[in-house]
């Protein structure tokens, strides 16, 4: 029975792996992981697209097409089209009559950065993305969601992306929490006062709310490491740290840290490797990157 991974996922704020298989008596799946337990993996056969999730479904490729190891997403181009047409972010779901919610997202110093999600999700893409703490700007349609997302970019210049390279940068080496709070609060009250704020869209009271302790951020000490990609046959093994947005941190066999980005274990089969295996795939050494970006 084959289970192909498709990555972390947040379920009610704790870290979880998913898995699908094909057939009777499979579908999706997710397994819990505990930090501070040892995490061991080895990478099997060749990495496959997981076709396009939608709808809370899963639609499989038709041909189980390869996709590149280095990709982070686990999707040949023919499923990627297809997924982008139901994209809010590829701006082609206008008509979408769900409500959405404005908010402001902080990743560390001078990381702020604004985004829209489905009310009825909650903080779900807050996790997703790695967010250490964030407040609720606003909500109401889709289409006002999105005119107050380009005017705070537009008036405030605040950006509606930050590369996850940023965000693991700083994790290890976070302010104070207060300073997470004036640097939000501050975003925030710059709002109150934005011509052309959507009359359609509810503003909210601010207050903020932070994930550092769901995602175990007291252990990081500093990354010294990352998974380039994973090989056939190639293991990864450590000690789980913390986990945040699609990122796994971990303390191999050896000393320093690794952080593995699920993204690249998505459309692999894995199987149970030894614990204290060490890592056997590619990785990048961030002391030999300009400002420990990969």
């Amino acid at each position: 029975m084959t289970w192909w991974c498709t990555g972390l996922r947040w379920g009610e704020g704790r870290p979880e792996l998913g898995w699908y298989g094909q057939g009777a008596g499979r579908g999706e799946r997710a397994s819990g992981l505990s930090y501070g337990t040892e995490l061991a993996f080895r990478a099997e056969g060749e990495r496959r697209c997981l076709g396009v999730w939608r709808g809370g479904r899963r639609t499989p490729c038709p041909t189980a097409a390869a996709v590149p190891a280095r990709g982070t997403r686990a999707q040949c181009g023919e499923c990627a089209r297809i997924d982008r047409q139901y994209s809010v972010a590829a701006d082609t779901t206008g008509d979408d009559p769900r409500p959405y919610a404005v908010y402001l997202a902080w990743f560390g110093p001078g990381l702020v950065k604004v985004g829209i999600t489905r009310e009825e999700r909650g903080p779900a893409r807050l996790y997703e993305q790695g967010a250490v703490a964030y407040a609720w700007l606003g909500q109401g349609p889709l289409m006002a969601a999105r005119r107050a997302e380009e005017l705070l970019g537009a008036v405030l210049k605040v950006p509606d992306r930050i590369p996850y390279a940023r965000k693991r940068q700083v994790r290890a080496a976070l302010p104070p929490r207060s300073e997470w709070a004036d640097e939000l609060r501050d975003c925030h009250a710059r709002t109150a006062g934005l011509v052309g704020w959507p009359e359609s869209l509810e503003r909210v009271e601010f207050q903020v709310a932070d994930h550092a302790a769901e995602f175990g951020l007291g252990a990081l000490r500093g990354t010294t490491g990352g998974v380039r990609e994973l090989v056939a046959g190639g293991v990864v093994a450590g000690r789980l740290l913390a986990a945040a947005g699609p990122d796994l941190h971990l303390a191999p066999v050896g000393g320093g840290e690794l952080v593995v980005d699920t993204r690249l274990m998505s459309g692999w089969e894995l199987s149970a490797a030894q614990p204290g295996a060490g890592v056997s795939v590619p990785v990048v050494d961030l002391s030999a990157v300009q400002g420990g970006l990969f």
